[in-house]
């Protein structure tokens, strides 16, 4: 894959790019900030979130925004496809340090786990062949976490159109990540002693729905 910037890309839009992330925080900073310093003087002081969330990197389904999360409330991981690997401490160490801090130190009571329509990952998961070569550098080994969700969805859907497996597929690989989460045994434990909830949960940006379910 060429990674490379493209040619049409001039100077002048990148630094109209940077500019835009500045005056979005002096809009931040003026109208929520410096309104509300009774919200984040405490924070100051450390966070202590309900919400442990994972959720897609895809930069149109934003929790904070979609979910209406203040700052404080939950600790977000945002990757593709919102996938989380089983425990394995040589692999994925970014994405286990996170769950075992959300649950050991910070002591979450939930951790989500939302999938969403239209999802370039779980697209690029249905769509693997056996034995082709890998298009990217990351994804296809990333998505593969998914892998189970693939084959049930093969299995259980095939008379169905590809795009109508993607919109299946988006929710079952929830429950892989969500089954996953299991095989770490700090969540394991939590779960059973009823101090830890999983929940799967799904948003629909094309039709405006949210739903949610316990795993």
């Amino acid at each position: 894959i060429n990674c490379s910037i493209h040619p049409s890309i001039s100077s002048f839009s990148m630094d109209a790019a940077v500019e835009r992330l500045k005056t979005g925080f002096e809009k931040f900073k003026t109208e929520v900030y410096d309104k509300k310093p009774d919200f984040f003087e405490p924070l100051k002081a450390g966070q202590a979130p309900k919400y442990m969330v994972f959720a897609c990197a895809d930069s149109r389904v934003c929790p904070s925004v979609t979910l209406g999360l203040e700052p404080g409330e939950a600790f977000t991981i945002r990757n593709i496809a919102n996938m989380v690997p089983s425990y394995c401490k040589n692999k994925y160490a970014g994405v286990g340090s996170a769950i075992e801090y959300a649950v050991c130190a910070l002591k979450v009571e939930v951790i989500v786990v939302i999938g969403h329509s239209r999802c370039g990952g779980i697209k690029a998961l249905l769509s693997l062949k056996d034995g082709a070569d890998d298009s990217f550098h990351f994804v296809e080994d990333w998505v593969r976490i998914g892998f189970p969700a693939k084959k049930k969805v093969q299995t259980e859907c095939a008379s169905m159109p590809f795009d109508d497996q993607c919109t299946v597929l988006e929710k079952e690989a929830v429950n892989v990540s969500l089954q996953n989460l299991l095989t770490y045994p700090f969540v394991k434990e939590g779960v059973s002693n009823g101090t830890l909830k999983l929940v799967g949960g799904h948003y629909d940006f094309v039709s405006g729905k949210f739903e949610t379910w316990e795993q």
